[in-house]
């Protein structure tokens, strides 16, 4: 399994930071595009890949295009990043999902 160095260079990338409260409220930096959500899912494109966000009742609280943070309230269970052959995979699968 591979990691990220913390020293590694990563020029013109957006810093990416998720920080959540009590498993309630999340805040997520450095997000490049909102492929899809509902209330189970959410799946995120971000400067460190695909991040995907599952839980219970989740909500988009905000959404800041400009600035790339993401706030989702809720009960979250799992945080998750995919690769890159299983992020052609999910998008594959929510795009015919939600035509």
């Amino acid at each position: 399994m591979e990691y990220y160095d913390k020293n590694e260079s990563i020029r013109g990338q957006a810093e990416h930071h998720v920080k959540m409260n009590n498993r309630r409220n999340l805040e997520i930096t450095g997000v490049k595009e909102v492929d899809s959500f509902d209330a189970e899912e959410f799946l995120l494109q971000t400067s460190m890949g695909y991040l995907v966000v599952r839980g219970q009742n989740l909500q988009m609280k905000n959404l800041d295009v400009d600035q790339g943070i993401v706030a989702i309230k809720g009960k979250v269970y799992e945080l998750s990043y995919l690769d890159e052959q299983q992020s052609e995979k999910a998008k594959g699968f929510f795009s015919k999902m939600f035509k």
